[in-house]
């Protein structure tokens, strides 16, 4: 008796990177990620209490409902973002309800837009840029943070936890890791000394605030009427409403 096999329907998820940042060959670099619709499956795995104290809930979720053949730690940030909230979509729907001081807003994540980027600021294929310090004028090369990064500065950090739990570099770890060279000098030990010794606090804001403008992301904000009447853009708070709509 031949076995019967259930098709899942999918869709196909534009990236924000349109995976011009992707090497050639890398399946992302087509842009498109294809993703199944969620089933009871995932519901299981986003009320796994193991998965969610070890905070990687949401990776299992993606890596069960990403059908392509891709690798999801090569996932710059703003791409993640974009199949996360198809993720939302597909399996709860694309109206989304949250409470932001006091008052219930409801945005429907379909509807939600891309960041424009400046294709020309980007080489084919190479996560790499670069950027002068304002401040002390030095110049750096850097890369976009990754799914794969951040697990790396995560295993940083908890191995350093252990030697100081009330005192954790964080932001410096990050830039350890984001920045590729100083002034032309690749060599790892070399850019780790210069943000512990001579990354200024004001070119490192500098620093963050041109990776923010430049990579590539969904637009994850909505309209609201402040006190005074005007209209204000502002980001979408995730809570636990998200991926657990209330009937």
């Amino acid at each position: 008796m031949e076995e019967n096999k259930f098709q899942f329907p999918s869709e196909i998820v534009e990236l924000p990177s349109k995976g011009i940042i992707y090497p050639e060959g890398n399946p992302l670099s087509s842009g498109k990620i294809e993703m199944k619709y969620m089933t009871a499956r995932e519901e299981d795995i986003i009320t796994n209490q193991n998965y969610i104290q070890k905070g990687i809930v949401i990776d299992k979720l993606l890596r069960s409902l990403v059908i392509s053949d891709v690798n999801l730690d090569d996932l710059i940030t703003g791409d993640k973002n974009a199949i996360m909230v198809a993720a939302r979509v597909l399996g709860y729907g694309k109206d989304y309800t949250f409470d932001y001081l006091g008052k219930d807003y409801t945005v429907d994540l379909s509807k939600l837009e891309d960041k424009i980027i400046d294709e020309s600021m980007f080489t084919s294929g190479i996560n790499e840029f670069e950027f002068i310090l304002p401040h002390s004028q030095n110049k750096v090369t850097f890369q976009l943070m990754t799914d794969g990064l951040e697990k790396k500065i995560e295993n940083e950090l908890k191995g350093l936890s252990k030697i100081n739990k009330e005192n954790l570099p964080e932001m410096s770890t990050r830039m350890k890791y984001l920045i590729l060279s100083v002034n032309g000098e690749t060599d790892r030990k070399h850019v780790r000394e210069f943000v512990d010794t001579a990354l200024l606090a004001r070119d490192a804001k500098a620093l963050r605030d041109y990776i923010i403008k430049i990579q590539p992301d969904i637009k994850f904000i909505f309209d609201r009427e402040t006190f005074s009447g005007e209209i204000e853009e502002t980001e979408i708070p995730i809570t636990s409403n998200f991926f657990f709509p209330n009937d």
